[in-house]
């Protein structure tokens, strides 16, 4: 039995939807936590069975994890508390519960930096590795899923590209950094999650197949929309300012500028790459395929080509 936790979250819900093509070739059953089942694909609620409730609520997870083999563990991103309580916190009910029912094996979703010297002063990135930890002392054998950045967030952007042909971030423009798609950390997840044959605890990075840094970015997207895009620099006070504008708690706030300011040193770099990595999804492959017609409209993103 393999527990998904947030099956309908950005990796979660391509992370189900190759577990539930590949699941039945490996013998396993597929059982979701989910705290609104009707978010789930149509085509998989016949295919999984449904435990309705939060992962981070002890009597779910004691529900959702007796049987279980495997789990995968995604903590949901909450900007209203501290970021020990946002990973850890969160964490604490599931990490019980792993040694209490005798889950076997735990995949999770963690960031790059453990080993470097910016870890220990990274916010969000720090927490999560705390929340690795905290895993691994569970007793269960633990793959952390070390990713990148991924590719994804520059779907945040979108409007000002199409509106103003610019992109922003925290980090110098000549920074080289990797990054990934999320696709790529399902199939990560996926392998991990129907291998029974690992044991004891590592992590794992998940990266793309190159370095990029803003520019590299720009010049990128560029050739793939068709029209000019530039980067631009976002001080880490206008970060700051514009996300308490938005009413999210001061101490989360304050993680996630720790963890820009981490990155912008070089937090993420220095992890090798597998050969896996060198066929992951390409930059300019994601740009087609993902940020072209959420950009420029699907009608005019196919007729452009």
């Amino acid at each position: 039995m393999i527990v998904i936790t947030a099956p309908t979250g950005n990796i979660g819900r391509r992370l189900l939807s190759l577990l539930v093509e590949a699941a039945p070739a490996h013998g396993e059953q597929l059982r979701v936590v989910v705290r609104d089942p009707d978010r789930l694909p149509e085509a998989v609620r016949g295919r999984v069975e449904v435990v309705t409730g939060s992962h981070g609520d002890a009597g779910t997870v004691e529900r959702a994890f007796t049987g279980a083999d495997a789990v995968f563990w995604l903590v949901p991103p909450d900007a209203s508390v501290t970021p020990d309580e946002a990973y850890s916190g969160f964490t604490r009910p599931a990490a019980r519960a792993f040694a209490a029912l005798g889950v076997g094996r735990v995949v999770g979703v963690s960031a790059l930096g453990r080993g470097t010297a910016q870890a220990a002063r990274a916010g969000l990135v720090t927490a999560s590795l705390a929340m690795d930890d905290l895993i691994a002392c569970s007793g269960v054998a633990y793959r952390a899923l070390a990713c990148a950045s991924f590719f994804e967030n520059l779907l945040e952007e979108a409007g000002s590209i199409r509106e103003d042909g610019v992109f922003a971030d925290n980090v110098a423009a000549d920074r080289p950094a990797p990054m990934v798609a999320v696709s790529d950390i399902a199939a990560a997840a996926a392998g991990l999650l129907l291998d029974r044959s690992w044991t004891g605890v590592d992590s794992v990075p998940v990266l793309g197949p190159q370095d990029l840094s803003p520019d590299d970015l720009a010049r990128m997207m560029t050739e793939e929309l068709g029209r000019p895009v530039r980067y631009r620099y976002q001080p880490l006070d206008e970060l700051r300012s514009t996300l308490l504008g938005h009413g999210l708690h001061e101490a989360f706030v304050e993680g996630m500028v720790d963890m820009k300011r981490a990155k912008d040193e070089g937090l993420d770099s220095g992890a090798g790459r597998s050969p896996r990595a060198r066929e992951a999804t390409g930059f300019a492959q994601w740009c087609a395929q993902t940020l072209r017609p959420a950009v420029l409209g699907a009608t005019e993103a196919v007729d452009a080509r």
